[in-house]
């Protein structure tokens, strides 16, 4: 069984087709030929070359040698947009993941010296821990079969604003300064259901740290997203109190999530809010607001929460949606390691973004790849 998404012109692309067409498709809105060129060579690098991911490497292997300008060029130098090839991106993923959620999470990419775009000594809630890293954040469409990115945006930190010499090297635009990962996280949603068209699901938030998620839960509920955004644990804003097992007012009994084995041993509760409006969290006087807490044996207290206005739905179909993270686990690894997220050895701003949608591409390409062959598989499997 084949699966193709039409994107221009009746140009179809076949998840089990050849890299070539699927970059004709994806890269079809860059302005000139040499650009569309490049990039197909740049993906057929990044999927091919094992190891790191470098220019030098595709241009001997991949180009047959003396293209480092050339590459270099379209990678960090070029003006082409890489808005609408993420959202070629997103709609080629959907059509071949069919997903139920949108997943937003954190990458960090650690790095030596302090010339590189983005680059600071931070905290990184994706890792737990302080380091001189990249921090960039991603929305991943996540389906039962695996998930894709489709939209970036690097986290700029504050310490960048007023570094005149750095942004300068790094060729950060002026308008680029930074910004709450709400602000990020909120362009990125509006993106892909303006311009780009796609339905909106269920948008599922790691805030790491964070402990006042309130203006991000009411910028969604006013957008009309349906959401799970994860709030710590022992949070005093769910009743003043944790949650307790078994005496949850209001909720629904405990469920066992099957899953890992740490995740089978699990139990999850659900407790509607009550509609109590209390000063600065306007969100509470809208009705249909939800905690889903997580316990694991013998804890007193929950391990992970998430608000939500999901609270109606199957407990186990709730969970699936929050579980979410760690069906991405497995891509995001990929991403990094795998396709080369990581290696992005150029320090622009364009040059990062660049970067991130062509190794978004290529694992794209490489996923659809791997479920047409599942698909095809199958039917052989059955018949032995």
């Amino acid at each position: 069984m084949n699966t193709s998404t039409t994107l221009h012109h009746g140009l179809t692309t076949y998840s089990d087709g050849s890299l070539a067409e699927f970059a004709t498709e994806m890269l079809f809105d860059l302005p000139r030929a040499d650009q569309r060129r490049w990039g197909a060579i740049y993906l057929e690098g990044l999927l091919s070359l094992p190891g790191r991911k470098s220019i030098r490497r595709m241009s001997e292997i991949i180009a047959g040698g003396g293209a480092d300008q050339g590459i270099q060029q379209f990678l960090n130098q070029s003006p082409w947009d890489w808005t609408p090839v993420r959202r070629n991106l997103a709609r080629y993923a959907t059509a071949i993941l069919k997903p139920r959620a949108w997943l937003v999470t954190e990458v960090a990419i650690a790095k030596n010296g302090s010339s590189s775009v983005g680059v600071e000594r931070q905290y990184a809630p994706s890792l737990g821990r302080v380091l001189n890293c990249q921090r960039g954040l991603g929305v991943f469409l996540v389906g039962d079969r695996g998930a894709a990115a489709a939209d970036w945006r690097l986290l700029l930190p504050a310490a960048w604003d007023n570094d005149e010499h750095r942004r300068d090297r790094a060729h950060v635009p002026i308008e680029e300064r930074h910004r709450s990962r709400r602000d990020y996280l909120l362009e990125m949603l509006d993106e892909m259901t303006g311009e780009w068209g796609l339905c909106p699901l269920p948008v599922v938030v790691e805030t790491g740290h964070e402990p006042d998620v309130e203006p991000l839960v009411h910028a969604l509920r006013g957008r009309g997203h349906h959401y799970l955004v994860q709030v710590p644990a022992g949070s005093s804003m769910i009743h003043g109190e944790p949650v307790k097992p078994r005496r949850t007012v209001g909720g629904r009994s405990l469920a066992r999530y099957e899953g890992s084995a740490e995740a089978s041993a699990s139990q999850f509760v659900v407790q509607h809010l009550p509609r109590r409006p209390q000063p600065n969290a306007a969100w509470w006087r809208s009705p249909g607001q939800s905690v889903l807490t997580r316990w694991l044996p013998g804890r007193r207290r929950p391990s992970d929460a998430w608000l939500t206005d999901l609270g109606t739905l199957r407990l186990r179909h709730l969970v699936d949606i929050a579980r979410v993270r760690h069906r991405v686990t497995a891509d995001l690894d990929r991403l990094q390691h795998e396709f080369g997220f990581g290696h992005f050895e150029g320090r622009s701003f364009r040059g990062w973004h660049h970067h991130a949608t062509l190794v978004s591409l290529a694992h794209a390409f490489d996923l659809g790849r791997r479920l047409n062959r599942r698909d095809a598989e199958r039917p052989r499997a059955q018949s032995a």
